[in-house]
């Protein structure tokens, strides 16, 4: 049996349970159906236009032109992301059996975007595990197409999947960073790991007094402020500074009454927790040493090990060492295009507080 490869499950009775993936690690197999049927074309597009008509209903409107088409377990393909940008899918896959349907999925792409789909765009090299003879490379698997610009709630991104990180924006945070704009009238905004600038764009459009951006990639500086001027052209209200999130913490003087703090994924193994644990509560300690009375703290995890109870645990840690005064405003999430299968809350990888702090 080769990894990948279609399988049954059946029960000690000889019932049958479910179909999906074979593969070696430990998840034996990776469910794609709780009944038996025939894998085939048709199947695979029915899967992704229920995912499609799902997104249909969100209604994102005319602002907005970008979202996760398919996330993973949340909509039944166990290993597979696919987000759509203004007619360019970007497929990612987890999994080798994934993998090896990329072709029915880009049919199926076809046919329910018609004209509207210019390119289909395979982001799997670092991503397919145990690649057991198979050599990804990322690249176009249909059509082709250039870093575009596209619109989330009115404001423009650009948009580099080929270099960019994940497939190239943080989709996930859109409600958050809509939330975010409200609290940041005549603030002055910190946005910690800023990476392209979501939430700095946004801050700079719910009216903040300023807004600093941080992060240690210079390509990311380089594309956030391209997306300021696209969205500001000529405003001194923003600058950006490529440097250690923890230095220039350390370093800062108290002048922010509003920090976004959204690192990258402190752990991806269990065997890395306890470290992750520490660096969030280092992190939040020092936001929150830093902040300025009655300011707002918008904290994150996007890591999938890290609980919501270890984070907040992480996160009341730091608090307590502050010696500050904190409340819980807002328990966050990532947004309905991102759903969580109730059969795999692990799904549910992003979690965020934003605190009121005294």
């Amino acid at each position: 049996m080769r990894r990948g490869d279609i399988v049954d499950v059946f029960s000690s009775n000889n019932e049958f349970l479910a179909k999906g993936h074979y593969q070696i690690g430990s998840i034996a197999v990776r469910i794609f159906s709780f009944v038996e049927t025939i894998p085939d074309f048709e199947f695979w597009l029915n899967k992704i236009n229920n995912a499609y008509k799902a997104r249909q209903e969100i209604h994102l409107g005319n602002n907005t032109n970008v979202y996760r088409l398919v996330n993973g377990e949340g909509d039944g393909f166990p290993g597979l992301i696919i987000d759509y940008y203004h007619g360019i899918c970007i497929m990612q896959m987890h999994s080798i059996g994934m993998y090896r349907i990329r072709e029915l999925l880009v049919e199926a792409l076809k046919t329910i975007y018609g004209q509207n789909l210019k390119a289909v765009y395979d982001k799997s090299q670092s991503t397919i595990p145990y690649k057991s003879g198979i050599e990804p490379i990322d690249g176009y698997i249909w059509g082709s197409a250039e870093p575009a610009i596209v619109r989330e709630n009115g404001f423009q991104f650009l948009i580099d999947w080929e270099e960019g990180q994940k497939t190239g924006f943080f989709i996930d945070q859109r409600e958050n960073r809509e939330l975010l704009k409200k609290f940041s009238v005549n603030r002055n905004v910190l946005n910690m790991f800023a990476y392209t600038g979501g939430f700095s764009v946004y801050a700079m459009g719910g009216g903040a007094a300023l807004v600093h951006s941080v992060d240690s990639s210079a390509k990311a500086m380089a594309t956030l402020d391209k997306n300021i001027e696209l969205n500001f052209a000529g405003s001194r209200n923003h600058a950006s500074f490529c440097t250690d999130a923890f230095t220039f913490l350390n370093n800062m003087e108290s002048n922010y009454d509003l920090i976004v703090l959204d690192p990258p994924a402190f752990a991806k193994h269990l065997n890395v927790l306890d470290n992750a644990l520490q660096g969030y509560k280092r992190l939040n300690q020092k936001a929150l040493e830093k902040i300025k009375p009655g300011g707002i703290l918008f904290t994150f995890s996007c890591s999938q090990v890290v609980s919501k109870e270890n984070f907040r645990k992480s996160v009341f840690a730091a608090a307590a060492n502050s010696s500050r005064n904190v409340q819980i405003l807002y328990q966050l999430t990532q947004p309905p295009d991102h759903p969580v299968s109730i059969y795999h809350p692990e799904g549910e990888y992003l979690k965020g507080l934003v605190l009121r702090v005294e």
